[in-house]
């Protein structure tokens, strides 16, 4: 189990009954005391990846794509997430850090990870309100518009809220109901779709809409987990063992990204449109709001935990002042909520977008740290002995900066292979040589 001495399990117990309600180790290690099993971290991830938005994005390439084109096509990005988010997920679970706490040692020091914080929080409340505006009109269209949309969105908003608020524990349970009663709901409206053709005949389908490219194809599957696959240590911080986040990184494959986007390619040739999901609701009546209800509590709760944790380690680098993440939660999704009520984040979409271009290079940096310059891996392991975190922090390296910086623009502009992936090889490389020559002239 990474190393860890008894010693930090019995600090951890301490640690672990000291704790606020709510707080969730979100300025600290999670002690092996807190571990969680694999089913419980698995759970959340499958619940990330099992969504309608994924749903969508299957459906995006049934319309322009053959079936084995897009079963190629999903191959090669989820093999892409897989990588990225076991090398990360590793990396917290071995230390047991969140994304934007783990990066104060991996290259971006103290003031480079509330930025990190910065970005990952705005854009995980901002979706929070865009996907509780979706929650809420699964509600109105659930009750026959008996609720109004901001009566909903209250409700729902508020509801996410308190549940976030109790941590990783109470994630998980929600998970472990949400999960399989979307996966059923699913099974349900497809059932009602394909009933009328032959699998067969849909395999061997041509596409209704306009041809769709492997490399657009692969960078939508690639691109549309990028930021998830960045905060996979803001829940694998809680898992037991690399062997555990292995499998989770695997499972969560397998079902929420080759599972959901194989079903959608089906749906899309058999109803040759993309949108599968008014089909669903339409065929499926109650039952197919019922997908949309559950696809978006979970993600939402996924949302607004990252963006309590983004949060907390921004006051605690630039302030000094810790806050606790439960009081964080609620008012971070009290505002996502008034947000979602109030339309603003119709307008809002286009510059969460933007804030994803400015994420893949944080991992390409965090991954060339830890594994391969190792800067400070010894005191890392020194201070994981003792269950603490290392006592020095260093403000942040101007070559973190350049190659952030560099990632980002060639994510941006270049026209070739996949955008996110461009901008993680990128930022790794020119950090990676950066603070070789650094090293060097020093």
């Amino acid at each position: 189990m990474y190393g860890i001495h008894d010693k930090q399990q019995q600090e951890g117990r301490t640690m672990g009954n000291k704790a606020n309600i709510g707080d969730d180790y979100s300025l600290t290690r999670v002690p092996m005391s807190a571990r969680q099993s694999l089913w419980s971290i698995t759970i959340i991830r499958v619940g990330a990846l099992a969504t309608i938005s994924q749903f969508i994005l299957g459906a995006s390439l049934g319309y322009g794509m053959t079936f084995w084109q897009a079963v190629w096509a999903t191959i090669l990005g989820s093999v892409i997430l897989q990588v990225i988010s076991f090398l990360l997920g590793y990396a917290g679970a071995r230390e047991g850090l969140s994304t934007s706490l783990l990066s104060r040692w991996t290259g971006f020091g103290r003031y480079g990870s509330s930025i990190i914080g910065g970005v990952i929080a705005i854009s995980c409340i901002g979706w929070f309100g865009v996907q509780n505006s979706v929650f809420a009109e699964g509600i109105v269209q659930a009750t026959g518009g008996k609720l109004s949309l901001p009566i909903a969105a209250t409700i729902t908003g508020l509801s996410v809220t308190i549940l976030v608020i109790f941590g990783f524990k109470l994630l998980s349970i929600v998970a472990s109901i949400t999960v399989p009663a979307f996966l059923l709901a699913i099974s349900f409206g497809i059932f009602h779709v394909l009933s009328e053709h032959s699998l067969p005949d849909l395999i061997a389908a041509t596409p209704a809409g306009d041809p769709l490219s492997m490399g657009a194809a692969t960078t939508m599957v690639a691109g549309g987990f990028i930021i998830g696959a960045v905060i996979t240590p803001d829940f694998t911080r809680f898992a037991k063992s690399g062997k555990d986040v292995f499998w989770m990184a695997t499972i969560g494959v397998l079902i929420g990204e080759l599972g959901i986007n194989l079903i959608a390619v089906l749906l899309a040739l058999a109803a040759r449109t993309s949108d599968v999901v008014s089909i669903m609701v339409q065929t499926s009546g109650w039952f197919g709001a019922l997908v949309v209800i559950l696809s978006t509590v979970k993600i939402n709760n996924l949302n607004l935990y990252s963006s309590s944790l983004g949060f907390t380690n921004i006051f605690d680098s630039i302030f000094k002042v810790k806050l606790n993440r439960g009081m964080v939660t609620l008012v971070i999704g009290v505002i996502g909520t008034l947000l979602s009520i109030l339309g603003i984040l119709d307008y809002f979409v286009d510059f969460l977008v933007f804030l994803g271009v400015l994420v893949p290079p944080i991992a390409g940096i965090i991954v060339v740290e830890y594994f391969i310059l190792r800067t400070h891996r010894k005191a890392l392991d020194e201070s994981r002995a003792e269950g603490k975190l290392p006592e020095h922090v260093e403000g942040i390296h101007p070559v973190t900066l350049i190659a952030w910086a560099a990632g980002f623009v060639a994510g941006y502009t270049m026209t070739i292979g996949i955008p996110s992936i461009n901008s993680l090889i990128i930022s790794g490389v020119i950090y990676y040589v950066g603070i070789k020559v650094f090293k060097k002239k020093s």
